[in-house]
């Protein structure tokens, strides 16, 4: 023992003794013993500090939540996200104003169905406008603001196609006592909702009739209550339950915090590797590292999908005192591409299902017609989301969603079920990662992802002069922490 030399720098001596006796002769040396732990990876399971394979902590604490801040604002001076949200209340009292001279006879069908789609058209145009023109407006913060207008685009939609069911049944019921009557009665209210059960849920005890539901506390109830499709009665709960409520209140805001964290101290590093291995197409490394990065992606979208479908949309939903809690249902035994699109967003499906795919099929389209155009209109909302924060327009986001059509059939016609499971799954996993590198690795201007994500500019191979203009000192303490050893 004499002759050996001190246990390595970070590792106990009891650790190491027990090493010594457990491993066998000579395999120190393999393992990187003897070399300060620099010669073998082998090792890096065993000592993850080390580690360059496993989680990140090689790179000390990276997670900085003041750089969730910057995220969101550029300058502390300008609040462009902000204020679109805000300004998209125009678009709704528009749509309030033009159904409420519809239903009073004051316009006619036509011009209203004119000027719904003008204002419809403009919901989806003017914040992509102007996230395109301010430079101060950041990614997340355009991302949050044109959310925020597909959300009211598709809840105004629907609000639009409801009153107008509305008034022809109500022209029915019209005509329908004309014709027996022989004489023109006094306009009745009409409920529509009465007995029947809504895309929603059971119908609500104190109805409301078409159309004393056009005013401005019925709207904004929808806007808020967690489903995209209208009903001029919404099934209600009897009371607020305190408890339920502060449980989903202290999750949204555990899961809050550990997305941030697992993004900064996980994500991030592994998506800076891989810049490297995109810019000199080393094909090794770019599946190494989409393996890796499907690790964290994964994890983080399951921990978002709770945070967003059971926590957050059951904590709205008891403070509104909805009562349709049906946001999710068993997507996880998905035995087909199919089944699991109808399961995991049930709020967007009922949307598709109502307000797209069955007024094709009632027009005559067959069914994979309107399946494909229900794919369609999902891959333009998911482009629409991520090429104009990001300023960039390379459709991968587009076709990730349209392969899902040649996979719904391939795995439909020869995979059944645990191997459907097993391949719904897999799509998941690998699927999501490949979309990620793709955008990231062909960014055209690598500074400003690297602005907004932090990321110094040496890691990119790229002069850390071009772009630490923007980036914080955060960043730059980042940076040392990166490129030290």
């Amino acid at each position: 023992m004499a002759g050996r030399r001190p246990p390595p720098r970070g590792t106990s001596a009891p650790l190491q003794r027990w090493l010594r006796r457990s491993l066998p002769l000579g395999w120190e040396r393999r393992v990187g013993l003897d070399c300060g732990w620099r010669g073998n990876r082998l090792a890096a399971p065993l000592f993850p500090p080390h580690s360059r394979g496993s989680f990140p902590s090689r790179y000390g604490i990276l997670v900085d939540p003041i750089q969730v801040v910057s995220l969101f604002l550029k300058d502390p001076y300008s609040w462009p996200s902000l204020c679109l949200v805000i300004l998209s209340n125009v678009f709704v009292l528009a749509a309030l104003h033009i159904e409420k001279h519809l239903a009073a006879g004051s316009l006619s069908e036509h011009s209203g169905s004119v000027l719904h789609s003008l204002n419809l058209l403009t919901v989806l145009c003017f914040p992509a406008l102007v996230v395109l023109t301010v430079s101060s407006a950041t990614p997340v913060g355009a991302l949050f603001a044109l959310l925020t207008y597909t959300i009211v685009f598709l809840k105004l939609f629907s609000f639009r196609d409801v009153n107008r069911w509305c008034r022809e049944r109500r022209a029915k019921d019209e005509s329908a006592r004309l014709g027996e009557l022989g004489t023109s009665p006094a306009p009745a209210k009409h409920n529509a909702a009465s007995g029947q059960k809504t895309a929603n849920g059971d119908v609500a005890e104190k109805s409301v009739s078409y159309p004393a539901n056009l005013n401005y506390k019925d709207l904004y109830y929808f806007l808020l209550a967690p489903t995209l499709c209208y009903e001029l009665n919404f099934p209600r709960s009897p009371r607020i339950r305190k408890r339920f409520l502060l449980r989903r209140l202290v999750e949204m805001l555990f899961f809050t915090q550990l997305i941030v964290g697992l993004i900064q101290q996980w994500m991030v590093p592994t998506i800076q590797n891989s810049m490297k291995p995109f810019r000199d197409m080393d094909y090794s490394r770019i599946i190494e590292r989409l393996l890796k990065l499907a690790v964290p992606n994964h994890f983080i979208w399951l921990i978002f999908f709770y945070w967003l479908f059971h926590s957050s949309m059951n904590a709205v939903a008891e403070v509104l005192r909805f009562g349709d809690r049906e946001f999710y249902r068993d997507w996880w035994n998905s035995e087909s591409v199919t089944y699991f699109w109808q399961n995991w967003n049930i709020p967007v499906h009922k949307w598709c299902l109502r307000h797209f795919y069955v007024p094709m099929i009632r027009s005559g389209c067959r069914r994979w017609m309107a399946r494909t155009a229900v794919f369609l209109l999902s891959a333009f909302f998911h482009e629409y989301l991520v090429s104009v924060p990001l300023r960039m327009f390379r459709l991968w986001a587009f076709m990730g969603m349209m392969a899902q059509l040649p996979l719904a059939w391939f795995v439909g016609k020869f995979l059944q079920g645990n191997y459907g499971n097993a391949a719904v799954w897999i799509s998941l996993i690998i699927g999501q990662p490949i979309a990620v590198l793709m955008s990231v690795g062909s960014m055209p201007d690598p500074c400003f992802i690297q602005r907004w994500l932090s990321i110094p500019g040496g890691l990119l191979g790229v002069p850390g002069s071009l772009c630490y203009a923007g980036v914080s000192c955060g960043a730059k303490k980042q940076h040392r922490i990166l490129t030290s050893g």
